[in-house]
C-alpha cells in the first residue's frame, strides 16, 4: 500500500491548503533570506561536486567517494556506512515518532578506472565525465544537508549517498537502503545532477540479459567453415534489430556490450553480447524478452552453445500525477516560475515505487551529453534547483507554517 505523510496526517482540505503554503513560504521573509543563502552557496556546492567528480567511483568500486562523502555527513546522527558503501545520515526532527523523508543521491559512474577526469569551464559549463550524473546530485545532497542543519523540522530527515545505480549495479545500493529504512520513511526524494524541471514519478521496467555463445572454434584458413561463436552471435544480434518494439506502452531495447574471440585469425570459441530491455509496462517488457529468447531459438544450430544468464532486473513501479508528492514537486518548480514535465524513466526511484514508497526523483540543472566523456552541466540554474529541493524538503519535512 503506498504511504503518503501528507495524507495521513492532513485531511484533503488542510492538505490543499499546505501545498498552497509553498508559493507563499517561496516570498516571505524567510523564504527569501533562503533562497539569498542558497545563492551565495552556489560556488560552494560547485567546488563539493567537482571534489567528488574527482574521485574514481565506477560502479561497485564506489568505496573512495564513499569515505569523502561519510566525512562530510559529520554533523548529521547515526552516520553510517555499510557494505556495499551506502553513506548514510540523520538530521532530527523535532518528532521523531512521524515518519521520516529520505533523500538520496547516487555516487558512482559509469567511467572506468583510469578515465580522464578533467574539468573544463566554458561559456557557463562545467564539462567533465560525472559531473552531471551524478556528481552534483551528491554535491546538491551535501549542500541540503547545510540549508536544512538550521531549520526546525517537524521529522527526522534520512540523508543518503547510495551506491550500484548505473549499468550493472541493478540498483542495489537503493535495495540495500530501501530494506534498510523502508519502514521508518514514508516518501522519498532521489536527485539527479542533470534533470532540472522535470518530475520522475514512474519507474520503467529494465531487464538486462547477458547472452553468451560457445562453438569448437579452431584457425580461420585451416578450419574454414567450422562454427564460430561470433559469427553465430553476430547473425542473433541482427535478429534482435530487426525487432519493432511498440511506441505505446514506450519500449526499447539496446545492444550494449559485445565481446570475445581470441584473435583475427581464429575462430571464435567464445562471444556473448549483453542486451538492455526497457518498458513502461512490465507485462510488454516480458513480451519483449519472449520474442528475443524465440529469435535465439532460431538461431541454433550444431556446435554452438547458448546460454542466458540475466544481469538485470530494475522493478517498475509508478505513483499518478496527482498524487500528494508528485503535485508538491509541482508547486515548488510553478512558484520559482519553471513548468514541470512529468516524466517516466528508471531511476533509483524504481525500489522505493516498486516497493509501495511514493518517490519522485527532481533534478538540480540543465545539462547533456550523459555517460561521455564531454559531459557538462549549465551553472546558470543550479540556485534554482537547489531553491526547488530545498523547498520540496521543508515543505515534506512539515516546515513551511
Amino acid at each position: 500500500m503506498m504511504r503518503c505523510w501528507l495524507s495521513f496526517l492532513y485531511p484533503l482540505p488542510e492538505r490543499s491548503a499546505r501545498l498552497n503554503l509553498i508559493a507563499s513560504f517561496a516570498d516571505s521573509p524567510r523564504g527569501m533570506a533562503l533562497q539569498q543563502r542558497i545563492i551565495n552557496q552556489t560556488d560552494t556546492i560547485l567546488n563539493d561536486s567537482i571534489s567528488i567528480q574527482q574521485i574514481p567511483a565506477p560502479t561497485f568500486d564506489e568505496s573512495r567517494r564513499a569515505t569523502h562523502v561519510c566525512q562530510q555527513f559529520a554533523g548529521l546522527h547515526d552516520v553510517d556506512q555499510d557494505a556495499l558503501f551506502n553513506v548514510y545520515g540523520r538530521l532530527p526532527g523535532t518528532d521523531s515518532t512521524l515518519p521520516a523523508l529520505l533523500i538520496t543521491a547516487h555516487t558512482d559512474t559509469v567511467f572506468p578506472e583510469g578515465t580522464n577526469l578533467t574539468i573544463h569551464r566554458q561559456n557557463g559549463r562545467i564539462i567533465g565525465p560525472g559531473i552531471g550524473d551524478n556528481s552534483l546530485g551528491v554535491g546538491a545532497l551535501l549542500g541540503l544537508i547545510r540549508l536544512l542543519r538550521d531549520q526546525p523540522l517537524k521529522r527526522d530527515v534520512w540523508f543518503v549517498a547510495n551506491t550500484r545505480e548505473e549499468g550493472l549495479g541493478d540498483l542495489g545500493g537503493m535495495r540495500a537502503v530501501v530494506e534498510k529504512l523502508g519502514k521508518r520513511v514514508s516518501e522519498c526524494i532521489v536527485i539527479e545532477g542533470m534533470a532540472y524541471g522535470q518530475i520522475y514519478h514512474a519507474g520503467i521496467a529494465v531487464r538486462r540479459l547477458r547472452i553468451a555463445a560457445h562453438a569448437p572454434g579452431g584457425h580461420s584458413w585451416l578450419h574454414f567453415g567450422q562454427p564460430s561463436a561470433i559469427h553465430a552471435l553476430m547473425r542473433f544480434g541482427a535478429q534482435i534489430t530487426t525487432i519493432q518494439p511498440p511506441t505505446a506502452p514506450r519500449t526499447t531495447y539496446n545492444i550494449g556490450l559485445i565481446e570475445g574471440g581470441q584473435s583475427v585469425n581464429s575462430i571464435a570459441t567464445d562471444a556473448s553480447l549483453t542486451l538492455d530491455l526497457r518498458s513502461e509496462n512490465p507485462d510488454t517488457l516480458a513480451a519483449l524478452e519472449k520474442e528475443v529468447l524465440r529469435r535465439l531459438d532460431a538461431c541454433r544450430e550444431p556446435d554452438i552453445d547458448f546460454k542466458v544468464e540475466v544481469v538485470g532486473d530494475r522493478p517498475a513501479g509508478s505513483i499518478p500525477a496527482t498524487h500528494p508528492l508528485v503535485q508538491a514537486a509541482r508547486q515548488t518548480l510553478e512558484a520559482i516560475g519553471t513548468q514541470p514535465v512529468f516524466r517516466t524513466g528508471s531511476t533509483d526511484a524504481n525500489l522505493p515505487l516498486a516497493h509501495g514508497l511514493p518517490a519522485v526523483t527532481i533534478g538540480i540543472t540543465h545539462g547533456s551529453n550523459a555517460h561521455r566523456l564531454d559531459e557538462y552541466i549549465e551553472t546558470a540554474a543550479i540556485p534554482h534547483g537547489m531553491w526547488q529541493l530545498t523547498l520540496l524538503a521543508l515543505h515534506l519535512a512539515g516546515n513551511l507554517g
